[in-house]
Order: structure tokens, then C-alpha cells, then sequence
């Protein structure tokens, strides 16, 4: 059975966390709401500039390109750096952009079963197995909304999601 993964932004945590998944074997479905992969670097002021030296804001295994020359980038180059991450390690077919997540919520599990995952102790089986993730997602495009399961199970997860940190999650999206 194909294991999917949800990824909400294809800024770079989301390129991360889709880069990661896909080395454990599981399927990553990173929705951006944006058009294109860069999260904040998308939407910044032209004249913003990186606030560190570029060698703490290099992704391990990808070096900046030589031709930037600046310790402190620009946005457009900052922009480049991250979306040529996302076009070198492939992970630009994952991403579902002008997709808006407009909520989650996992069904399935009896309301004490819920419950009871908030104390759960990290035995190596956080969720039972009948259930599974909805996201609902708006394409910003067309306006279309559709509910797309993401997932069906979470393996070796250190504690599963608080549901008040969720439902508190979903509400920040809109303010």
C-alpha cells in the first residue's frame, strides 16, 4: 500500500520535510497555496536581503551557486536558491501549488480513542489502523474545493497532533 504524506507549504521546511519523506519511502502531497516554491521569499520586498551570512542558510547538501558572490543574498537570489533546490531534487512533482489548505482532521477513531492519543507514551503505534487524514484544499485558482486523504497511518511519530493545537493551526490560516 502506498504511503502518503501530507506537507502543508513548499517553502523551505515543506521542501525539507518532502525531500525527507521521500528517502523514508512514503509519497510526499505538499500543497502551496502560492504558485510557486519559495514560502516567505515569494512575497517579500524586492529589497530585502538575507539578515545572515548565506553559509547558515545553505541546505546541507546543496551549496550555493558560485556566481553569488554577496554574504548576504537579495530576495531574487534568495528566491533562486530555493526554488533550484526544489527543481534539483525533483520534489517540484509533488507539490500541488495554488492549493490553500482549509482544513484537517483525521477520521475513523471514536472520540475516546482521540482522547487517549494525547497521553499516549510513544510505543510505535500513535493511530489505529481504520482511520486516516482528510485535508480539505481549495485550488486558489478555480476555487474548487476538494477533500484529499493524505495519509493513512503515521509510523515511528514521537506524539501524535494535539487537536486544539490543529483546530488552533487551521483557524491561523484564515487570520
Amino acid at each position: 500500500m502506498e504511503k502518503k504524506v501530507g506537507i502543508i507549504g513548499a517553502g523551505i521546511s515543506g521542501l525539507l520535510a518532502c525531500k525527507y519523506t521521500l528517502s523514508k519511502g512514503y509519497t510526499p502531497v505538499v500543497f502551496e497555496s502560492q504558485g510557486g516554491a519559495g514560502g516567505v521569499w515569494i512575497n517579500t520586498f524586492q529589497t530585502t536581503k538575507l539578515q545572515t551570512p548565506k553559509s547558515y542558510f545553505q541546505f546541507s547538501d546543496f551549496p550555493w551557486r558560485s556566481s553569488v558572490k554577496e554574504d548576504t543574498p537579495d530576495h531574487s537570489q534568495v528566491l533562486d536558491y530555493v526554488q533550484s533546490y526544489a527543481r534539483h531534487f525533483n520534489l517540484v512533482r509533488h507539490i500541488k501549488f495554488n492549493s490553500r489548505v482549509m482544513g484537517i482532521e483525521f477520521e475513523g477513531a471514536a472520540d475516546e480513542e482521540l482522547q487517549a492519543w494525547e497521553l499516549w507514551g510513544g510505543n510505535g503505534e500513535p493511530f489505529g489502523p481504520e482511520g486516516k487524514w482528510r485535508i480539505t484544499v481549495e485550488n486558489t485558482q478555480t476555487l474548487s474545493t476538494k477533500v484529499c486523504a493524505c495519509w493513512d497511518k503515521v509510523h515511528r511519530c514521537p506524539k501524535p497532533p494535539s487537536y486544539a493545537f490543529m483546530s488552533h493551526f487551521v483557524h491561523k490560516l484564515f487570520f
